[in-house]
């Protein structure tokens, strides 16, 4: 039997240098949408033609974060309605004004994520308002004209008269199209729902009419803006053989290697009835779970100790298990360490490795050992 001993160093932990990076972060703001090119159809039994009409609508809004917002958009012109009837067209409008509070959703941040470089966006919206109409003279007058050539109960049953307010749901989509921070052209299509009095005609049912609107919106401020946030300085570990014995059988020429790896820290406890790892103190906890993670066939000795100077030998030994304890459910609740790799003992002041109040401490020592056989 030959034996050959080789030493190396300990594993050595080098850190990079803390870096910052640059993240992009939503900034809630005030907007103003103007939208003086628009049209209507009120849905009705003629022709698309005959039931289309001019809309516009301003509103202000608020978005409260990247997804979310609300606004109160006032929308006015005319509507129309028509009936055909035995060869007669009859068309009659009137005007309106609808102030409807919205929930908005900004479906390409929701689907794809915040990007506000993004140059066209998709968000939809849904809501609840008021249409008050008035003006509805011309209906008036088709009842009188047709009641003259078909008198009975079904011509225009629901006309109504003077200013009237009705209750009104409406849902739809807006794209919008960024030219900067602050302005963006877009088209917005409505589809809003009314009660069956709207039109004047009874028809048993709610009455519908679609709204397209374009236009430009301008955001008061900033609605994103760039911030530096440091990185955390990366930890690496280049760990080497401590040492390694190769022996050699000649009959065989079969070798066996056996590798250990080590790694140790101390963990300190700011005060003497402390047993909560500091905080600046979890980078060696992490250290010795990493080692443990590179090294699966590794395991770890946790001890506690106490400082001499305070307390008593009795409470000492309490305080020097928590905090070995303390060690122990950290790596194995945060880091997925196997309980059956560690094993725990604690010393109390009967044993100081250290000076004074440095004593209250708690040593991690994690080795690794390995046997493997190789054929040459």
């Amino acid at each position: 039997m030959a034996g050959v001993l080789m030493m190396g160093l300990c594993s050595a932990a080098t850190a990079q240098e803390a870096s910052e990076k640059v993240e992009n972060v939503f900034v809630p703001h005030w907007y103003i949408q103007v939208q003086p090119l628009g049209a209507q159809y009120t849905l009705g039994e003629t022709s698309f033609g005959h039931l289309a009409s001019y809309n516009l609508q301003v509103a202000g809004g608020y978005n409260f974060n990247k997804y979310i917002g609300a606004r109160l958009s006032v929308n006015a012109f005319e509507s129309k309605a028509g009936w055909e009837i035995n060869d007669m067209n009859k068309v009659w409008k009137w005007n309106f004004v609808a102030p409807v509070v919205d929930v908005t959703l900004n479906l390409s941040n929701a689907i794809f994520g915040y990007n506000p470089d993004r140059v066209f966006t998709l968000s939809a919206f849904a809501g609840v308002g008021a249409n008050i109409a008035w003006g509805n003279d011309q209906a008036a007058a088709v009842k009188a004209e047709l009641n003259s050539y078909y008198s009975h109960s079904e011509n225009l049953r629901n006309l109504w008269t003077g200013t009237k307010a009705f209750a009104l749901g409406r849902a739809g989509l807006m794209a919008d199209f960024h030219i900067n921070q602050n302005w963006s052209i877009g088209l917005e299509l409505q589809a809003n729902i009314i009660g069956d009095e709207y039109n004047s005609k009874k028809a048993d049912n709610t009455d519908w009419y679609f709204n397209g609107l374009v236009g430009v919106t301008y955001v008061f401020g900033e609605r994103n803006k760039k911030v530096k946030t440091a990185v955390e300085p990366e930890v690496r570990y280049e760990v080497q053989p401590v040492e390694k014995i190769v022996e050699k059988v000649v009959e065989k020429r079969i070798y066996v290697e056996t590798t250990f790896h080590e790694i140790n820290r101390a963990i300190y406890f700011k005060n003497a009835g402390n047993t909560v790892i500091p905080e600046s103190e979890m980078i060696k906890v992490q250290e010795v779970a990493d080692f443990l993670k590179e090294y699966p066939e590794a395991t770890v000795c946790i001890c506690g100790y106490a400082d001499r100077g305070t307390g008593n030998p009795t409470i000492n030994a309490k305080m020097a298990e928590k905090r070995a304890q303390a060690v122990a459910d950290t790596l194995i609740n945060k880091y997925n360490i196997a309980a059956s790799r560690i094993s725990i003992d604690h010393k109390g002041d009967t044993v100081q490795p250290l000076e004074g109040t440095a004593n209250r401490v708690t040593i991690a020592v994690a080795k690794s050992k390995k046997v493997v056989e190789v054929e040459k």
